[in-house]
Formats: C-alpha cells, sequence, structure tokens
C-alpha cells in the first residue's frame, strides 16, 4: 500500500515517518496547520547557570559545559547510561534509560554543550535524566537562550520517533526560517488598528519564540481574539439568516387545552421562572420564523411541565407534537406523567420505543398520520422513516447531549417546514460555554425550583467508618423510603469496578436483610435492566445498586437518600446528576459522597463543591474551571465547531463575551460581510467554516 505523501515531508528535521505521524495524531498535513499547533506552556530559558549554584528543589534550568566520561550499569530493562559532565565549578551526572547507542555516537568527549533540564538528587549526586544538550555553538545559543521556550504536546508515538517537545521546537525554527516575507493578514486593518492587536506575523513569532513577557501576552490576545471573533462571527451570521429565511409555523392562538389544563389539571403552581420561559416560547412560536430554543433548568425544576404545556400549544394550533427522550425509562417515565396530568383533556398520547410491538404501532402509524395521536412520546424510534405524521408543529428533545445531530436533523424532515424545536437539558451549562456551545439558539433558564421541595442535604463521610451511615440508612428504609448506593464504572478499570460493584451488591444484601436488594448496571440487557429498573420504580425493590446508568430521568419521588461510593472518581457534573435523582418528594433528602480518607487536592476540592450548595450552575462553572471545556459531556455532539487552538472558554470568559458583542457590531451594519473592509473577513470566514456543517440550528 502507498502511503500518502505530505506537504511536511520536506521540511528538514520532518521526512515521511514524521510527517506521517503528524498527520494521524495531531491532524497536521500542511505547514499552514503547523504554524497553529501552539505551545501548551512556556519556561523562562534567559540565563546560564553555573553547576556550583544548583539545587534539587529548583526548576528547569541550563548549564554550559562538557562531557567527562559515559560509564554504563544495569542489565536488560534497568540498564542506564551516565555521563559525568563538568563546567568548571562542579560536576553532575546526566542520566538516559533509553536510546543509550545513540546518546553515545552522538555526543563526543571535550565538546561543549547547552545542556536543559530538570535537576535531582540521585543518592548524593545532582543528576538530570534525559536532558535536551545542543552543540553549544552561536546559532544555537540564539535559538535556545531566550525569555521563554516553547513546549508543546507530544504523544507517545510522536516520542518513540524522536518527535519529542524539544524536536518540534526546532521544526518550528526550521518552518519560520523557511518564510521569505511576513505572513499576510487575517484581519481587516481597521480591527487592527481600532483594537491595537499586534500583527499576524509577529504573533505567531512571539506564540512560538518569545522576546519577552509582554510581547507573548500581546501575541496571545491578539490569536485568542481571532479565534473567537470568527467563531461568534460564524455563529451569529447563521442565526441572523435563520431568522430571516428559515419559515416555521405560526401558532397564532392559546385555546381550549391550554386554558382548561392551566386553569384545572397544574399540579401546582408555577414558579416565575416557569412563567417567564413559557411567555418567551409563546413569543417564539407565535410568529412565523422557526423557534429553536434551549431550556435549561436544574434537576427538579419543572422543565417537563414547560414543554407540556408547549406542546399544548401546539395542539391548539391544528398541529402535532413529539417527545424524544434518549432511554426507554426515561420515555417510558415521560409517558406516564403526560398521560397523567393529560387525563381530564381530550389529548391522546402515545409512546414509541424499540420494545413497541409491531401490531401496536401499526395502530400507532395509522394514529400519527390520520392526526388521531396528539403527542409522541419516544426514543430515537420516533425518528424512523416509517414514523409519518399528519401535521408535526413541535418537537421536544430531553437531555439532547445524548443524540447524535444527524439523529436529531431528522425531525426536520416530518413536515413541509421544520417544526419548531424545544430542546430540554438538566446538566447547566456556563454563560460563557452556552454563548458559544449554543450560541445560535435562544437560550432560556429556569433557575427556581417548584414550592414544597426542600433542598438536598449533602454529606461527606469517610469509607474506613460506616456503622453510623448503615444506622441511618436503616432508619430510613424504616420510614419506608428507598435508596440508591452508587458505583463508579469506568472504562479504564472496568473490570476491578464491575467486581466492586458485585461484591458491593452481595455486602448489601447482607447488611440489609430487612428489603429487597436489586442491581442495575450498563452490561445488562436492555429488557432486564428496565424489568430491575421499574422494580424500584414501584417500590418492590427498596435499595438499587447501581452504576451511573441511573443518572438521568429516572424519578422515584419515594427514594430519599443516595450513597454514592468512591465520590472522588465522578465530575463535579455527573456528581450533581446523580444526586438530582433525590429530593423528588416532599421528604428531606440525602445525598452521601462516600471516599477514602486520603484525596487528591481536585479530589478535595470537587468534594467540596458539592457539600456547598446545590446550584448546579455554580458547579458547572466550577466543572468548567477543574476540567475545561473539551470534557463537558456533550461538545462533541452538539456539532458546534469547537476546535480552537489557542482560546480557552475557561479561562477566556469576558473575551468570549467581547468577541460576541464585536460580532453582532459587525454584522448589523454589514450582515452579508459584503463591505470592502470586510472582505477579508468574509474570505477567512468561509475558508475557516466551509466544510462544516451548521447542526446548532437544528438544536
Amino acid at each position: 500500500m502507498q502511503l500518502p505523501e505530505y506537504e511536511l515531508t520536506y521540511l528538514k528535521g520532518v521526512g515521511p515517518q514524521r510527517a506521517r505521524l503528524l498527520a494521524e495524531e495531531l491532524n497536521i498535513t500542511t505547514r499552514q496547520q503547523l504554524l497553529y499547533y501552539f505551545p501548551y506552556k512556556y519556561i523562562d530559558r534567559s540565563r546560564i547557570y553555573k553547576i556550583d549554584e544548583l539545587t534539587a528543589d529548583m526548576p528547569y534550568i541550563q548549564v554550559i559545559g562538557s562531557v567527562v566520561s559515559f560509564q554504563e550499569a544495569g542489565q536488560g530493562r534497568s540498564k542506564r547510561l551516565t555521563a559525568t559532565f563538568s563546567d568548571g565549578t562542579g560536576t553532575l551526572e546526566l542520566v538516559w534509560f533509553k536510546g543509550t547507542k545513540f546518546i553515545t555516537e552522538r555526543y563526543k568527549l571535550g565538546e561543549k554543550y547547552l545542556v536543559f533540564g530538570k535537576p535531582a538528587v540521585y543518592g548524593q549526586q545532582l543528576t538530570i535524566a534525559h536532558p535536551e544538550m545542543d552543540l553549544a555553538t552561536d546559532q544555537n545559543l540564539r535559538r535556545l537562550i531566550q525569555g521563554q521556550q516553547a513546549f508543546y504536546l507530544t504523544s507517545e508515538k510522536m516520542k518513540n520517533a524522536g518527535l519529542t517537545t524539544y524536536m518540534m521546537h526546532k521544526v518550528m525554527f526550521t518552518l519560520f526560517s523557511t518564510l521569505t516575507t511576513r505572513l499576510p493578514e487575517t484581519l481587516p486593518n481597521y480591527l487592527i488598528e481600532r483594537l491595537h492587536l499586534m500583527s499576524l506575523d509577529e504573533s505567531l513569532r512571539q506564540v512560538h519564540f518569545p522576546t519577552s513577557a509582554a510581547l507573548l501576552q500581546n501575541a496571545r490576545y491578539r490569536l485568542k481574539l481571532e479565534e473567537l471573533l470568527y467563531l461568534q462571527l460564524h455563529i451569529v451570521r447563521y442565526t441572523h439568516n435563520r431568522n430571516k429565511h428559515l419559515k416555521g409555523f405560526a401558532f397564532e392562538r392559546i385555546g381550549d387545552m391550554f386554558n382548561t389544563f392551566y386553569k384545572t389539571c397544574l399540579p401546582f403552581e408555577l414558579t416565575g421562572a416557569q412563567k417567564r420561559v413559557l411567555k418567551e416560547i409563546r413569543n417564539n412560536v407565535a410568529g412565523e420564523v422557526q423557534m429553536n430554543r434551549l431550556v435549561q433548568g436544574d434537576v427538579g425544576s419543572g422543565k417537563t411541565l414547560v414543554a407540556l404545556m408547549s406542546m399544548l400549544m401546539a395542539i391548539d394550533n391544528g398541529f402535532q407534537a413529539c417527545m424524544m427522550a434518549p432511554t426507554e425509562i426515561l420515555a417510558s417515565q415521560h409517558f406516564e406523567n403526560l398521560r397523567r396530568m393529560l387525563a381530564p383533556l381530550p389529548v391522546k398520547v402515545a409512546l414509541l420505543t424499540g420494545s413497541t410491538k409491531k401490531k401496536e404501532r401499526d395502530v400507532l402509524h395509522a394514529g400519527l398520520r390520520d392526526g388521531s395521536v396528539h403527542i409522541l412520546v419516544g426514543t430515537h424510534a420516533l425518528i424512523e422513516d416509517e414514523v409519518q405524521f399528519k401535521n408535526l408543529g413541535l418537537a421536544v428533545i430531553d437531555e439532547q447531549h445524548r443524540f447524535g445531530v444527524a439523529q436529531r436533523s431528522k425531525l426536520w424532515h416530518k413536515n413541509v417546514l421544520p417544526p419548531h424545536i424545544l430542546v430540554m437539558t438538566a446538566t447547566p451549562i456556563p454563560r460563557t460555554l452556552a454563548m458559544t456551545l449554543y450560541g445560535d439558539l435562544d437560550v432560556s433558564v429556569i433557575d427556581e425550583l417548584p414550592p414544597g421541595r426542600k433542598p438536598i442535604q449533602t454529606l461527606h463521610r469517610y469509607d474506613n467508618r460506616l456503622a453510623q451511615l448503615y444506622e441511618f440508612m436503616h432508619g430510613q428504609l424504616a420510614e419506608g423510603r428507598q435508596i440508591y448506593v452508587v458505583y463508579p464504572l469506568i472504562e479504564e478499570s472496568e473490570k476491578s469496578d464491575y467486581k466492586n460493584l458485585i461484591e458491593g451488591f452481595d455486602h448489601m444484601k447482607k447488611v440489609f436483610p430487612e428489603v429487597e436488594v436489586g442491581m442495575v448496571h450498563g452490561k445488562m440487557k436492555p429488557a432486564e435492566k428496565d424489568a430491575e429498573m421499574q422494580r424500584f420504580v414501584t417500590g418492590q425493590t427498596r435499595l438499587l445498586v447501581s452504576t451511573t446508568v441511573i443518572e438521568v430521568g429516572v424519578d422515584v419521588p419515594n427514594a430519599s437518600m443516595m450513597v454514592i461510593q468512591n465520590a472522588e472518581r465522578f465530575g463535579l457534573s455527573q456528581l450533581h446528576q446523580l444526586r438530582g435523582r433525590v429530593g423528588r418528594g416532599a421528604d428531606q433528602s440525602y445525598c452521601v459522597l462516600l471516599t477514602p480518607f486520603n484525596l487528591s487536592q481536585d479530589g478535595r476540592k470537587r468534594i467540596d463543591i458539592m457539600t456547598s450548595t446545590n446550584d448546579g450552575f455554580e458547579i458547572s462553572e466550577a466543572d468548567l474551571k477543574l476540567r475545561g471545556p473539551g470534557d463537558i459531556e456533550g461538545l462533541q455532539q452538539s456539532g458546534m465547531p469547537m476546535d480552537l487552538h489557542i482560546a480557552d472558554i475557561t479561562r477566556d470568559g469576558q473575551l468570549v463575551e467581547y468577541t460576541r458583542r464585536l460580532a453582532i457590531e459587525i454584522l448589523e451594519k454589514d450582515p452579508q460581510l459584503e463591505s470592502p473592509e470586510n472582505s477579508l473577513l468574509r474570505r477567512e470566514l468561509t475558508q475557516k467554516y466551509a466544510h462544516k456543517i451548521n447542526w446548532g440550528v437544528i438544536s
């Protein structure tokens, strides 16, 4: 098989093998892409130390001297090569554990070398393991003895092929030395002058080879602002175009179904937040532009009721509605809740999941086509081609990040015009992330809990002191309550986690013989899992040992307690989602976070945050700061172009908001970027997003 030939093959220091690795590991195939592979940290290399100044607690240092001798020691895997290195003021040992033949061939006794690395003490001897070494020539010293040296993230495969951070630094130096002219600008002059920005050419040179801390800061600011500005221009322009061109169905009136439900069927008085969100939805669907709205609300805030009343708006105007949920359990639960709340009204609700029998499906399909089924609740089964509506006007998507964007897009083709889309999530999203991730959706927030809900008490307990906890659990069970006990089941340690889960199940059966104990986990067949969950929902099982499969959607008001084993291994948002499974009834509920006594700094931080607040938005902000946007669940599914190279939504929140305002200002004056001064913005925007489908307008 002939391997592809990449442009970088011919860059000195790369070659065919490394060019292939850069393509496979970093998706870098061109010199242009390599320019935008930014360092992840910088280390000061402005000073050369004397060996007699060095101590083991210093960070990275550099010295100039000569190798006095080489010595090999050990056998097989423990084989190592040491070199005695001297600069006349003292000696230190340089140590290598691999590549020893290459080292002895490359480095000669008596030559002057610049050595860079982190000092440590081994025995009584000061050592540097696997140092960087360069001949102390004038050219190398000019390249290396500067303010800040860039460090690049590299994979294990790259390191094995010699593409270490040090080698990447050399490759970058070679790349810049091949540039014979200044790099062309990617922002118009009026923005560069107005915002006092560094030129692109200088920014890229300074970010890879900074000559001072101040210039590095200015370079990073310029590159971050540009990256975020193009992202926001892309989002805002699509929103503008969608609102201008994408027609939707107008729900012109509020009719009998909505009014009767509001006056006689409401299970409780709507909160101010629910009323505000319903008003926002009403304003959307009354016009002829398709609604595309995200409703964020913490667990138990009453999103389903808002969705139901929105569906009644559709029914009052002669349309049907559907609600898509990620699991059969959640879909069944929504179906039962909607059917119960709508019982006094002539509204027919149907359920469609993978388990629906063919005979039932045939009847259901006929009811959808003739319009006698008003609301269809289901899993992804409802986007199948054979599911055809008479007149679908509103689609509600629950926990949308559980669905792939291509799946969600199929809802658009269920009517001649796309139905209004209402997306619901119980995963609170920080403001700056929502502005980017869901920048082209209107966002509503339900930030109040319904009356009568008591805040969940979250407690931290150590796993070597269980007697008191078990006594408390016995008390809750004696009062007729139900309890979840959640174990981690994480891919990297799945076997040992699974063993712990089974042992935990057996242990709980022994400790709580007075009740029936059940167990659910992701390895079970769907039918078995659903049956076991149903036993807990009906109260037959009183204590449920589980993995995080119960994280989303299971509603058991009688469950008043959750115990999370090894809570330090869960992310903040996941802990918050799990905690939301209790506190759904009027009784006081508890969430107990069990951990070992020895916790990492991050682990302790997460536990402290969880025990100090029940506010999902506060928790999501903290989670974003701890983990960064790349790990937040749903980013890859969202379809938004989040491949940022230098900006960080976590830490650059003010810049996100600033570039958002700037993008709106530019597009208000020139919606299609047609003016001569914006021609560069238009060209760059087209190039950057030419191959991106804007799934955001779908949801």
